[in-house]
């Protein structure tokens, strides 16, 4: 009982003590600067990331854009694997022609056979 109330009077005594209120407060401010630091590393970091993912995106499209442009005059000439007007229904950029949308749905319905 008497270490409790010699707590309980150390503790009043440091509560009304203006060193140790002010000691708390700037311990206060240093640990939210260096929260506030470590916060603003990471956003840079992020920032760095997000433009360097954003330019590794616009590189890849414009190669899939080559690479389209390229299968596209490929399938023009006469000895193409595949027709010019099949490829362009493919990446829907015309109407779909009729044979097509049979073997669509012709495949469609075996999948459901009961």
């Amino acid at each position: 009982m008497e270490a409790a109330n010699k707590l309980v009077s150390f503790g009043m005594r440091a509560a009304n003590n203006n060193t140790v209120i002010s000691v708390g407060l700037v311990g206060a401010f240093f640990a939210l600067s260096a929260r506030s630091m470590h916060q603003q590393n990471t956003i840079e970091a992020l920032e760095a990331e997000k433009a360097s993912l954003i330019k590794s995106n616009k590189a890849t499209k414009q190669t899939m854009w080559d690479w389209k442009q390229q299968l596209y005059s490929e399938a023009d000439s006469d000895s193409a694997l595949v027709p010019l007007s099949r490829l362009r229904a493919i990446y829907g950029e015309s109407p779909t022609p009729p044979k097509i949308a049979e073997e669509v749905t012709e495949s469609a319905r075996a999948k459901f056979v009961v």
